[in-house]
């Protein structure tokens, strides 16, 4: 087995070897993953954190040795916490704007170690906030399929960065995560920090939110926004509808 770590802010993960294939994620600087495909300008991986497949490019991260993979996989390395924090590559002088979630692998004080290079972190590390004020951090960042930062995020990737930073794992897409935690039956108990899922006309779970309690609900859809939630689903004031039906409410925390 190959393996692999981001030393870039963040890198397309592309559902084909092509850079206008769609993006299907983004794997965040620090984060490890195992090559499965060798191409000329690409390689297939699986991302250590979540187990999600795809392609990226050769030129976009370094290797990582097995037993550095291990250590990474069973100690889970602090996070950042903020929109943006700096790290400064100390072998050029230069500067990588790393975005929240991501991981500071092998970190001692505050340099953190990937591969040959290091990187003097600038700011503060490992410094968790409650759920509310993480998610509401990201609010009017825009949509973005396969996106994962302020910059660009999409309703499962926003759901999952969100919980990451409140040292909760859970998968990639909303239908992974509908499968997981405590199915919640009676809308009248959920809580801050459930996820309610919502399905298309065909049943199938297409979109995911966070509970901020019992009447609102912060998601993903053109934009991370807040909006009215009921037995029904999501309901939009600005639509004066209701924009999306609810399928079932889980329980991570």
């Amino acid at each position: 087995m190959e393996y692999g770590i981001c030393n870039l802010a963040v890198i397309p993960l592309r559902a084909e070897p092509d850079d206008r294939s769609e993006q299907v994620s983004q794997v965040l600087f620090g984060e490890a993953f195992e090559i499965t495909e060798w191409g000329e300008r690409w390689v297939k991986i699986i991302t250590a954190s979540d187990s999600y497949v795809g392609w990226i490019g050769r030129l976009q991260f370094v290797m990582l040795g097995h037993v550095a993979y291990n250590t990474l996989t069973q100690i889970h390395p602090p996070l950042t916490y903020r929109a943006i924090t700096q790290a400064w590559k100390i072998a050029d002088n230069s500067v990588v704007y790393l975005p929240a979630g991501s991981s500071l692998a092998f970190l001692e004080g505050t340099t953190c170690r990937i591969g040959a290079d290091r990187f003097e972190i600038i700011g503060e590390i490992g410094e968790r906030e409650d759920i509310a004020t993480t998610a509401k951090s990201f609010l009017n960042a825009p949509y973005l399929w396969g996106g994962r930062t302020h910059f660009g995020i999409d309703c499962s990737g926003f759901t999952q960065v969100v919980l990451r930073l409140n040292n909760i794992s859970i998968k990639r897409d909303a239908s992974q995560q509908a499968l997981e935690g405590i199915l919640i039956e009676d809308i009248d108990q959920i809580r801050l920090g459930d996820l309610a899922f919502f399905n298309n006309d065909a049943g199938r779970v297409t979109h995911v939110g966070i509970i901020l309690n019992k009447e609102h609900i912060i998601h993903a859809s053109g934009k991370v926004k807040i909006d009215m939630i009921d037995g029904e689903g999501i309901y939009s004031a600005e639509q004066k509808r209701h924009t999306h039906k609810l399928h079932s409410i889980r329980r991570f925390m």
